[in-house]
């Protein structure tokens, strides 16, 4: 007697639609597009903001200040070098323009900001603008 095996199309279409969908390639690399990591402290006069920006010549940096938006730029350049006879077997490093933007708790003096770069840290002093007293009207 003969053996009887039940097939289902729907199973094995199935399984061929999913067989290798879950599977990466094998010279799978992510890129990670290039980031501005940034910390902000605060003490009673000033913002201070540390960010890292390695690699980057300090005229390729802008920052910019307004009423309680900070905006900070760079354009990371990748200046390759291969000589001759040489070849390139993997590059990491990412080339472009970064950007940062945040807000403020309170107004920044743009008058009186300082910044300095060094050893790829960019340093912000942000002094907070004087605030207004509030004026009481005299009610007659």
């Amino acid at each position: 007697m003969a053996n009887i095996a039940r097939f289902d199309v729907l199973d094995n279409a199935l399984d061929d639609l999913m067989r290798g969908f879950f599977v990466r390639p094998m010279n799978y690399e992510p890129t990670v597009p290039a980031q501005l990591r940034i910390d902000v402290t605060e003490d009673d006069k000033s913002y201070s903001v540390r960010a890292e920006i390695p690699g980057v010549k300090k005229e390729d940096i802008n920052g910019s200040v307004d009423g309680n938006q900070v905006e900070i730029s760079a354009e990371v350049k990748n200046e390759k070098e291969i000589k001759d006879g040489a070849r390139l077997l993997r590059s990491e490093r990412h080339y472009g323009k970064v950007y940062r933007a945040f807000a403020l708790d309170q107004d920044v003096d743009e008058t009186a900001t300082q910044a300095r770069y060094s050893d790829g840290i960019l340093e912000l002093t942000l002094p907070k603008k004087a605030s207004a007293a509030v004026k009481r009207i005299a009610i007659q």
